[in-house]
């Protein structure tokens, strides 16, 4: 691995660490509490992005040369073709876990990360766009692209899957986690262009995040009425 990808590895380390002295400066500045996370994630994430693309400009200059490298229309169908191989990658895993595993389904950290959306919701841009883009870089381009130059492809990918699990501290849904990086990885492998698990990514955590923050409050009065509209026919049909 170049000194490049190390000091991308760094960067993102500090990033995820800087949490902790910036809750409490945050905090001194009189900042409320339930937007200090989002607010805190969006200025180091997108400082740590703009660090980690610098450092990756010999690469974005030299993207031209690399062996094999699908063409643009092949990349964007991939990248379509990659949403619902992640979708069907994580239902597949979910299954296994509640009915083989017996683990419930449902995440705490995806719980977590909502409410802090919905305390600052410009936090949805890091959830949908910054984390995925810098996750990507991280995990495919950095690690698992290191690991696949000493092993096979299934070796690689389960393990940086995992790495990729423990950062989000979600060890519960390591199978879900390892599915989803091991489409990732394929996406890689499969076209030689890093931004198309980015652009997968990218699209799956901005569906979670439609869905769980901007649509919540409405996909609830809809499971509402529908919940009237079933009592509502079950009682006429007793009357019928």
């Amino acid at each position: 691995m170049n000194k490049r990808y190390w000091w991308i590895l760094i960067t993102y380390a500090l990033m995820q660490f800087s949490a902790v002295p910036g809750v409490l400066l945050l905090r001194e500045l009189g900042v409320p509490l339930d937007r200090i996370p989002g607010l805190w994630s969006m200025f180091s994430f997108s400082i740590g992005l703009l660090i980690i693309i610098f450092l990756l400009l010999p690469d974005i200059r030299n993207r031209h040369s690399a062996r094999n490298r699908s063409s643009k229309g092949e990349a964007i169908r991939w990248a379509i073709i990659g949403v619902f191989l992640v979708f069907a990658a994580q239902y597949a895993a979910a299954l296994i876990e509640m009915f083989v595993l017996g683990i419930e389904p449902g995440s705490e950290n995806t719980e977590t990360i909502v409410e802090f959306a919905k305390a600052f919701p410009a936090f949805i841009l890091v959830i949908s766009v910054i984390g995925p883009i810098l996750e990507e870089i991280v995990f495919r381009l950095v690690i698992f692209g290191a690991l696949y130059k000493r092993f096979n492809f299934w070796i690689s990918g389960i393990l940086s899957s995992l790495i990729f699990a423990a950062v989000h501290m979600d060890f519960t849904h390591l199978l879900v986690y390892t599915a989803m990086g091991l489409v990732f990885a394929f996406l890689y492998v499969k076209t030689k262009r890093i931004l198309v698990p980015i652009i997968a990514h990218v699209a799956i955590n901005l569906f979670v995040s439609v869905v769980n923050v901007l649509l919540a409050d409405q996909i609830e009065e809809w499971m509402e009425h529908l919940e009237q509209l079933e009592q509502t026919s079950f009682i006429i049909g007793g009357l019928l």
